[in-house]
């Protein structure tokens, strides 16, 4: 596993309640919650599931609750049996 390259992936979640009460809220402030309740969501979910130092997430994504990660292909495999995680695809540049 340590000698796969990492590529970009994006890393879609599963439906999560306080994710969408926290969207509806179109104040700043809800937005701001938003965006602290996704990134340290994301992040704990990297913590839990790989290995520090191994990945790096590029994006938390508010408009679906996602984000963007560098990681291996074994690691997105790994990621794909989390169960809080609906789907991970990897990015494909578009000719």
């Amino acid at each position: 596993m340590e000698g796969t390259k990492s590529e970009s992936y994006f890393v879609f979640m599963n439906y999560d309640p306080q994710y969408e009460r926290l969207r509806a809220d179109r104040t700043k402030r809800g937005a701001n919650e938003l965006d602290l309740y996704l990134s340290r969501k994301h992040d704990q979910l990297l913590a839990r599931t790989l290995e520090p130092g191994s990945y790096k997430k590029t994006l938390s994504l508010v408009i679906v609750d996602g984000f963007s990660v560098e990681i291996t292909e074994d690691q997105a495999s790994v990621l794909r049996s989390a169960k809080e995680v609906r789907l991970v695809e990897k990015n494909q540049e578009l000719a």
